[in-house]
């Protein structure tokens, strides 16, 4: 072999790619024992010697945060849910002001797509939004967490999950939905959404929602909540038909999103049922669209500004090696006409139509 023997010449000998040469050579746990050894035989054989300059370099932060989104079904093609595209603007805009630029891009399903941000310096930390099913995206979260990569997420908080999270008070929020419809006199209470470890986002708003029937002397009645596997327009029409057909009396539907709540007053539209008169529906994260439905959705606003301005200032205190913890933010009722109850308590002067 004529000159220096690089990285490259060990991945070749190896069988293996260039990435996995260099997590094996700093003894990355992303790579196993008898790949490392090998690797480490080849590069012995080699005399590879490690370009300390370059690694220097490679370490040297980037300026660049890396913004990744999970890829969620829509209705117009953008698979990006439209609650975290005013949380996108937040967080552009707060990287801005902090010197950063941002790198967006989609959380790749190949197993090791944590990995190639770490690996190639891409960026200096992740911001992650959305992830699909939880208990199936955990793995990804506890790897970056091994491999020591900087990253915050928008989601669940939670003792014991990896990383470091900011998120709503999803329980509060879905206790005070709850407690809203119950002083309007509604006494049968849908829940739509994914109560389970795989949302928990959707599981702490349920839990909510049970607690507050509980103080008010009520139990949760299962045939009143219906899962609904994706936070769409579609699955919040399609849960509302099943529910209808199948004859359980309700009189209004806590959404665990605006766009299952939303859906599912395109449903009862369709099927003569009137709201807010005979079925009250609210949603959960006032989204734009919250407001131009018809009527007007209650809902629990999630400030997406402050929510933004938390994930760049924790991400970036955390690259620079300071303390950081998970936060929990508030959330405010936005009361709307698809209760009944008259104008949005943001909009200002009573609307006439209400």
């Amino acid at each position: 072999m004529k000159g220096k023997a690089t990285s490259f010449d060990i991945a070749y000998r190896a069988g293996v790619s260039q990435a996995t040469v260099s997590r094996a050579l700093r003894g990355s746990p992303l790579v196993n024992e008898e790949t490392r050894r090998r690797i480490e035989a080849i590069a012995r054989e080699l005399h590879y010697t490690v370009d300390k300059n370059a690694s220097n370099l490679r370490r040297q932060r980037s300026g660049t945060l890396a913004l990744l989104l999970f890829e969620d079904p829509t209705s117009d093609g953008s698979l990006i849910n439209p609650f975290f595209l005013s949380m996108l603007g937040a967080i552009t805009r707060a990287s801005a002001r902090q010197g950063h630029d941002l790198l967006i891009s989609f959380q790749q399903l190949s197993h090791d797509w944590h990995a190639d941000y770490h690996d190639s310096h891409k960026a200096d930390g992740l911001i992650l939004l959305g992830y699909g099913d939880y208990l199936a995206s955990r793995g990804k979260l506890e790897r970056l967490e091994e491999q020591g990569t900087p990253f915050v997420r928008w989601g669940a908080v939670d003792d014991g999950q990896p990383g470091i999270a900011i998120g709503c008070d999803n329980a509060g929020g879905g206790r005070a939905i709850t407690e809203h419809l119950l002083r309007l006199g509604r006494r049968r209470i849908a829940f739509l959404g994914d109560a389970s470890p795989h949302c928990p986002e959707f599981l702490d708003r349920y839990r909510g929602h049970c607690a507050a029937l509980a103080a008010a002397g009520q139990t949760s009645d299962q045939a009143l909540q219906i899962d609904a596997a994706d936070s769409t327009e579609e699955v919040g029409y399609t849960a509302t038909l099943g529910l209808l057909d199948a004859g359980t009396a309700f009189d209004a539907i806590f959404a665990a999103s605006d766009l299952l709540a939303i859906g599912a007053m395109r449903a009862l539209g369709e099927r003569g049922r009137r709201v807010p008169d005979e079925i009250a529906v609210v949603g959960f994260d006032d989204i734009p669209l919250a407001r131009l439905a018809s009527p007007p959705l209650t809902t629990l606003l999630q400030d997406t500004k402050i929510a933004g301005e938390m994930l760049v200032d924790t991400l970036l205190r955390q690259i620079r090696g300071e303390t950081v913890h998970n936060q929990v933010l508030p959330a405010q009722l936005v009361i709307r006409r698809s209760c009944g109850t008259g104008r949005a308590a943001e909009d200002g002067p009573p609307d006439p139509a209400a």
